[in-house]
């Protein structure tokens, strides 16, 4: 079982170096840990470099007269662990390169065509909120806090619990939740799971592609809040096997039709296109086309688990949104939210997306 309290020597080496001045900026530029998204590995990878220039040609050497070079950058953030003038950079490649990491990067990039979409439907002003479930997991891959040679007690207390019987690592939930909030990550909310050691944290509403940069760059954070713990974090849509509970990433949507006087007619025809392309979107809900939802089915058609649903908040405004319960945990966001696009707004059919 993973023990925080050992942690806490380790923190006091840190902080003295991390209290060293370093400038407001380096060589005229803001020092930037670049964070290429890597599906493969359900997570992002970051490298750290203080000269913005250097690192551009370092990835993209020119041959060109003029010198141009592609800029990769994305989205901009604060840096939590550094802090000013420290920045978070989300990157990307549309193109195998001739860097191993992001040649890694464009093999599974989702958010050029996800862009793509949603610049194509960006005067309906779609919005997204994503609610990422994950486990916390000591080093040795067991659930953190729980017995060493067992389990702890059946399911059902655990669920936005209190107490330490109850709830297991909220101080590494807080930290990720100022985290983001210094970084100026879009999140909206956090909770304790159905299993102990699982939590969930809401982020939205994001705008078109600003939901899948939102959310990686918090999982980003996360991974990183975790390694200062001691822990690790898992997006596995069914950590434990048995009668413990999955671990999703449902997904709310809205557009602006659907949030005006009205809209609960665009949310109806919207859910009854999703119903009729079922297979399409179990295959872009997780990485692995579907076969890690198969491990940890969303529930499907039943009653308040019915999925994709209207929102139950105030029915008698007949407007709102509607909830997709069958994203996985470990879901890329941009592969999911294109895809609700892709059959909602732009109203394709069949098990295979449009090419445009």
């Amino acid at each position: 079982m993973a023990d925080l309290s050992t942690l806490s020597s380790v923190k006091l080496v840190k902080e003295p170096v991390h209290e060293l001045p370093q400038g407001e900026k380096v060589s005229g530029h803001s020092p930037q840990l670049l964070l290429m998204y890597d599906l493969k590995n359900i997570g992002i990878c970051g490298i750290l470099f203080c000269f913005k220039y250097f690192v551009i040609k370092l990835f993209f050497p020119s041959d060109s007269s003029d010198g141009h070079v592609p800029d990769f950058r994305r989205q901009c953030f604060r840096d939590p662990f550094r802090k000013r003038p420290n920045k978070l950079v989300l990157c990307e490649s549309e193109d195998v390169l001739t860097c191993y990491l992001v040649s890694l990067v464009a093999e599974t990039n989702h958010r050029v065509t996800c862009q793509k979409i949603m610049q194509m439907v960006e005067d309906q002003s779609p919005w997204f909120g994503m609610e990422q479930e994950y486990t916390i997991l000591g080093t040795d891959g067991h659930p953190f806090g729980w017995p060493s040679n067992g389990f702890p007690g059946p399911q059902g207390p655990y669920y936005c619990g209190v107490g330490a019987d109850k709830a297991y690592g909220r101080d590494i939930v807080e930290a990720h939740y100022r985290a983001c909030l210094y970084a100026g990550v879009q999140i909206c909310g956090t909770n304790a799971e159905v299993m102990p050691a699982q939590w969930e944290f809401q982020v939205g509403p994001c705008e078109g592609i600003e939901m899948g940069d939102h959310l990686w760059v918090a999982r980003f954070i996360l991974h990183r809040v975790c390694e200062d713990f001691g822990v690790v974090v898992s997006f596995d849509p069914k950590p434990i096997p048995g009668n413990w509970n999955g671990a999703g990433c449902h997904t709310n949507f809205s557009t602006k039709a659907m949030r005006e006087d009205g809209g609960l007619k665009y949310i109806e025809e919207s859910i009854e296109r999703l119903g009729k392309r079922h297979s399409y979107h179990i295959r872009a809900y997780d990485p692995k086309g579907g076969l890690d939802n198969a491990r940890s089915p969303p529930a499907w058609p039943t009653a308040r688990a019915s999925s994709p649903h209207p929102s139950r908040r105030r029915p008698e405004k007949k407007k709102g949104y509607f909830e997709d319960r069958r994203p996985s945990a470990n879901c890329d966001p941009y592969a999911v939210t294109q895809a609700l696009i892709r059959t909602c707004l732009l109203n394709e059919e069949g098990d295979e997306p449009a090419d445009y």
